[in-house]
């Protein structure tokens, strides 16, 4: 199953310069951009489908399955079948990744239908050439063209990694996927309001399925506590 998650808005560019934006390769509580993204998926497939964080309409399941004490927040896009704007509420001091546009794709690892990882990521990547455009506006401002982060290959469902750490190993899953797409790791945000808009489209005609999805989607966020 492939499973689209995330982002086109009809925002145009702001003239202004934007905010910084964590780079590839930037480790955030020891853990690369691609690493996280993984463990985006992972919290992802943590709800049952119909409940999952890119199927939320509004913002009011913003906090849910969140690592409270961790140093990355997770929001989520849309499936690619809605038009949503969201309000979430953000401790301070909390990076933000975003997925703007993306694949993902999981597949058994032994049996009938089989894949090797190599094929599983091979499904992933052939959108992600086909990006016609991926635009994010955080406060009026336009942030650079998000990063494309490939993932390895890994057991979507968090009991058990047959290609992370040693204790995962020991309890692999029947299970292994990948992602690839364009992603928004942000630093911080200054405590108070402030809204993102993201969109983003492929145009791949090959692929009848998604080679032509569009995102669109916003967040009003809230940073810390609001005043008083």
């Amino acid at each position: 199953m492939i499973v689209a998650a995330d982002a086109s808005a009809d925002a145009k560019p702001a003239k202004a310069a934007p905010a910084s934006v964590a780079a590839v390769g930037t480790a955030v509580g020891g853990l690369s951009p691609a690493e996280w993204t993984v463990r985006w998926w992972r919290w992802a497939h943590s709800f049952v489908d119909g409940a999952r964080p890119y199927q939320d309409p509004d913002g009011s399941r913003c906090a849910l399955g969140q690592d409270e004490d961790g140093p990355v927040w997770f929001l989520a896009g849309t499936d690619g079948r809605s038009q949503v704007r969201r309000r979430c509420r953000i401790p301070a001091g909390k990076h933000l990744l975003v997925p703007v546009i993306n694949m993902y794709f999981h597949a058994p690892r032994i049996g009938e239908y089989a894949h090797r990882c190599d094929q599983v990521k091979a499904q992933v990547m052939v959108n992600n050439e086909a990006l016609v455009s991926a635009v994010v506006v955080l406060d009026g401002k336009a942030l650079p063209r998000p990063a494309r982060l490939t993932s390895r290959c890994f057991d979507p469902f968090p009991d058990g990694d047959p290609d992370g750490d040693e204790e995962d190993r020991k309890h692999p899953g029947p299970y292994h996927a990948a992602a690839d797409g364009y992603w928004l790791l942000l630093p911080p945000l200054t405590p108070g309001k402030h809204r993102l808009v993201i969109g983003a489209n492929y145009g791949n005609d090959q692929d009848a399925d998604f080679g032509r999805m569009i995102q669109n989607f916003e967040y009003e966020l809230q940073i810390g506590e609001s005043a008083i």
